[in-house]
C-alpha cells in the first residue's frame, strides 16, 4: 500500500470516506479506490505525483499512471493510463505526460482546441524532425515547455503573457511548438504560472512572461515579453526554480557553506516567506531559524500561493496562502513567516530522503517514493535513443497526429 498524506482543497469525498467536507487542514492518509494491502508494492509504489485545479495524476514506478478529473462535485472521473510514463505534469487548463521514449502527449484547452479532454502527440509536432526526442516536459498555467535531447526549448499553447518570449500582441497561442530559445538544460514554471525560466548549461537564467508582482526577479515590469538574462542571482549552483502564480523560489546549493542548501525568494509579498506586506522584486534569501546549519533541505515544492519544505532533519516547513488548509497547520489562516508543522507518524520513516512532497492548486500531498537506482536511469537514457521514438501511447480519449 502507498503511503500518501493529503491536505487542503478536498475533491476527493470518495477516497476520505471520514472526511466529507471540502476543506481538510491537517494531513490525512490518501488511499485509491480498491486499494490492496496485499498488492504487489513494487507495482504500485508511487514515483511522482502532479496536480493542479481541474486535474491530479499519479504516476507509478511501474510506468503506469492514474488520472482524477476533478469536474464532478461528489466524485472526480477516474482515468487509467497505460503506457511507460517517465513524467507526468498538469497545469492549471493543461496536462502532459512523457513517456520513456521521449514522447509528449497533452490535452487542454490552448492545446487540442477540438476536444479538451483528448491526448495528442505534441512532440511530434515540432518542424525539426531531427528534434523530437524529447527530455523533459513542464506545464505552466494555459503553456507547455517542451525541453528536446539536442537542448531546445520549445513553447506551445498560450502565450497572454509574452511566455514564449514572443510579443502577445502578434503571438496570442500557438498550435504547434515553438522553438524559444537553444542550449537549454532546464526548464522551470509552475501549475498557475504565467512566467518561466531557462537555465543553460553554463548556469546563466533567463526569464520571461508575468512579472506583475516582481516574481521573475526582474524588478518592476510588468511583463517581460522577451527572454531576459537575470542578473545578481546569488552564487551558487542552481538546483531548482518553482513558480506559483504570483511568487518564485530558488534553490541554491554551495559546498562550502552551512547550510549548503538555501531558498531566494522573489514576487507577491503574502506567499513570499518574507513576513512583509512588500513585494520582492529579486530574489532575496528567506531566513528563519528553523534552517539550522547542519539541517539540509531535501525537498521543496510551490503551489499557487503556498510553498513546502521537508528537510533531513524531519522538518515540514510551510509558508503562505492558506484559505483551504493547504499548509496542513490546522486552520486556514496565511503565514507570513516559515514556521513548522508536526509530522504525523510515517510508516516508513527509517529514511526521510525518501519523501516528497507536491503542491498542487490549493492542495498539497507529502508521499514516500525511494529514489530510483543506477540501472533505471540508465535504462532510461537507452529508451531515449531515436529507434525507440515512434511507440503508441494507450488511454482513453487518445488520438496521434
Amino acid at each position: 500500500m502507498n503511503e500518501i498524506l493529503f491536505f487542503g482543497r478536498n475533491k476527493y469525498p470518495k477516497l476520505f470516506k471520514n472526511k466529507p467536507e471540502t476543506i481538510i487542514t491537517k494531513p490525512i492518509q490518501f488511499k485509491f479506490e480498491n486499494e490492496n494491502e496485499n498488492e504487489n508494492e513494487n507495482e504500485k509504489q508511487i514515483k511522482k505525483i502532479s496536480s493542479s485545479y481541474f486535474s491530479t495524476i499519479f504516476l507509478f514506478k511501474n510506468g503506469k499512471a492514474i488520472e482524477y478529473l476533478e469536474y464532478s462535485k461528489q466524485n472526480p472521473e477516474k482515468i487509467q493510463i497505460e503506457e511507460n510514463i517517465q513524467k507526468v505534469t498538469v497545469g492549471f487548463r493543461n496536462e502532459a505526460i512523457l513517456t520513456i521514449e521521449g514522447n509528449v502527449f497533452a490535452k487542454g484547452k490552448y492545446i487540442n482546441t477540438k476536444n479538451t479532454n483528448e491526448f495528442i502527440n505534441i512532440s511530434s509536432l515540432i518542424e525539426d524532425t531531427n528534434d523530437r526526442i524529447i527530455q523533459d516536459v513542464v506545464s505552466g498555467d494555459n503553456s507547455i515547455y517542451l525541453l528536446t535531447s539536442n537542448q531546445n526549448a520549445y513553447g506551445i499553447g498560450s502565450n497572454a503573457y509574452g511566455q514564449f518570449g514572443f510579443d502577445s500582441k502578434t503571438l496570442k497561442k500557438t498550435k504547434k511548438p515553438i522553438l524559444m530559445m537553444k542550449n537549454v538544460s532546464k526548464i522551470f514554471s509552475g501549475n498557475t504560472s504565467f512566467h518561466v525560466f531557462l537555465l543553460n548549461p553554463n548556469q546563466e537564467l533567463f526569464g520571461c512572461g508575468d512579472n506583475a508582482y516582481g516574481q521573475l526577479g526582474l524588478g518592476r515590469s510588468t511583463q517581460i515579453q522577451k527572454l531576459i538574462k537575470i542578473q545578481n542571482i546569488p552564487k551558487g549552483k542552481i538546483i531548482d526554480i518553482q513558480c506559483g502564480m504570483s511568487h518564485s523560489i530558488i534553490l541554491i546549493e554551495n559546498e562550502n557553506e552551512n547550510p549548503k542548501r538555501k531558498l531566494y525568494s522573489c514576487g507577491y509579498s503574502e506567499y513570499n516567506g518574507f513576513g512583509k506586506y512588500e513585494n520582492t522584486y529579486k530574489f532575496t534569501e528567506i531566513k528563519s531559524s528553523l534552517f539550522e546549519n547542519d539541517d539540509n533541505i531535501l525537498d521543496f515544492s510551490v503551489g499557487s500561493y503556498h510553498t513546502l519544505i521537508l528537510t533531513s532533519k524531519s522538518k515540514l516547513i510551510v509558508f503562505g496562502g492558506n484559505d483551504y488548509g493547504q499548509l496542513g497547520t490546522g486552520d486556514t489562516n496565511n503565514k507570513l513567516i516559515p514556521i513548522q508543522i508536526e509530522l504525523p507518524k510515517l510508516r516508513f520513516n527509517e529514511n526521510i530522503s525518501n519523501y516528497h512532497i507536491s503542491c498542487g492548486y490549493r492542495k498539497s500531498f507529502l508521499y514516500y517514493s525511494p529514489s530510483f537506482s543506477n540501472l533505471e536511469e540508465d535504462l532510461i537514457k537507452l529508451f531515449q535513443r531515436k529507434e525507440f521514438c515512434d511507440i503508441s501511447f494507450k488511454t482513453r480519449k487518445w488520438r496521434n497526429n
